[in-house]
């Protein structure tokens, strides 16, 4: 099966949702390259987004998240996966949506939770109670995500490979995004 690829497929939703591992799966299975705007970020400043955020501040980073997801957009159409608060910005959604299709991947907070708590490369749980602000940032994100255009949830039973499945099935729906050939 041959895949065409209209507009950029654009990963959100919390942390350890699996944007990163859906992301490549997905785009190795639809041909198309993958992009994480993390990444991008992590490269040009030569300095990971921990130190980031200590150095220069959320704000800061934020601004360079929204000028970096922009430029990729304006590239091929690829999968590209996001940071957990990138699609919180309404500048970063309307981008997405014009120019992109926004998938969120949905999980429980149990789920993330076991996916992040041994994580020290989190900035936003270096906190005294990191479930607690884990569980904030689900609730006050919830409706942010629920605007992206496509949600697909996981499961702890579902693979990477499995995820990206439901994934592609999802998009097939959307002519305007992704053809079969």
């Amino acid at each position: 099966m041959v895949w065409k690829l209209h507009k950029t497929v654009v990963l959100v939703g919390m942390m350890g949702a699996g944007k990163t591992a859906v992301g490549k799966a997905l785009a190795l299975k639809l041909g198309v390259p993958f992009l994480d705007s993390d990444a991008e970020i992590v490269s040009a400043a030569n300095m990971s987004i921990a130190e980031i955020f200590e150095r220069d501040g959320e704000a800061f980073f934020r601004a360079r998240e929204s000028e970096v997801i922009a430029r990729l957009l304006d590239g091929v159409p690829c999968v590209l996966s996001t940071g957990g608060g990138a699609f919180l910005a309404e500048r970063n959604r309307a981008l997405i949506s014009q120019k992109g299709v926004s998938v969120c991947l949905h999980a429980s907070l149990a789920l993330l939770w076991s996916r992040v708590r041994q994580k020290a490369t989190r900035p936003l749980l270096q906190t005294d109670n990191p479930l607690e602000t884990l569980g904030n940032l689900y609730a006050a994100r919830a409706d942010i995500y629920a605007l992206a255009d496509i949600t697909v949830s996981a499961s702890a039973d579902l693979s990477i490979e499995d995820m990206a499945v439901r994934v592609a099935s999802s998009l097939r729906d959307r002519a305007d995004v992704l053809e079969c050939e």
